[in-house]
């Protein structure tokens, strides 16, 4: 793959490079379409139409995971942000880590979890890319210096999908103001990201609150 999309580079970073596998299926799905999404928006391709992704322009971009998602938004132009964030996440998801295997950029292999449920477990195949991006990540929110639109994106979703392995809670802190400049350049679909991740988040507390409970109060 001669040029990496920015939801591929956000899926790399993902990686626990380490035990091949993603630490969180759902959220990684849901920060690859917000980089597509963001992608899109750096090419020129999307633009902001009051809280809702506009298309713009014509022509493919060369990358099936950003052209299919081109074509969902011009035929449902109502929908905002955070709706496409959510909206199709996991076939997005599937579709890139195809993409990526076929390019031999990982290598996806399936286990079963009790001898039943299908796992996948992506390896990455150039564990020196996977480290130069959280090299870059890093470098970006450190330091005052100008970067890349894509670059500021990039370390804009880690931080967003709070991905701890890339940015610590601590560092995202620490940073928090050079994080938000960097933010400035990304687009609309970071903070929308935050949010869906907040949700996620506040629903997993929910169903392990009552699961804890769940017989509780009872006499």
């Amino acid at each position: 793959m001669s040029e990496l999309s920015l939801p591929a580079r956000a899926y790399l970073l993902a990686c626990d490079t380490g035990r091949n596998r993603l630490p969180d299926r759902e959220r990684v799905a849901q920060l690859v379409r917000a980089a597509a999404l963001t992608d899109l928006v750096l090419r020129g391709r999307l633009t902001d139409d009051g809280g809702r992704p506009a298309v713009a322009g014509a022509g493919a971009t060369g990358h099936l995971v950003l052209d299919d998602l081109l074509a969902e938004l011009a035929a449902e132009p109502h929908r905002k942000w955070r709706a496409w964030v959510r909206r199709g996440a996991r076939g997005t998801l599937q579709s890139l880590e195809a993409q990526l295997d076929a390019a031999g950029v990982i290598s996806l292999r399936t286990s079963r979890v009790l001898g039943l449920f299908p796992r996948r477990r992506p390896e990455v195949r150039d564990a020196a890319t996977a480290a130069a991006l959280h090299d870059q990540v890093a470098a970006a929110v450190r330091s005052d210096a100008p970067v890349p639109a894509d670059v500021a994106a990039l370390t804009s979703l880690a931080a967003a999908a709070e991905l701890g392995a890339v940015l610590p809670r601590g560092e995202r802190r620490r940073h928090r103001e050079r994080l938000a400049r960097l933010e400035e350049q990304a687009g609309a679909a970071v903070p929308a990201l935050r949010k869906v991740i907040r949700e996620l988040q506040a629903a997993r507390a929910a169903a392990i609150s009552a699961a804890s409970g769940g017989g509780g109060g009872g006499g």
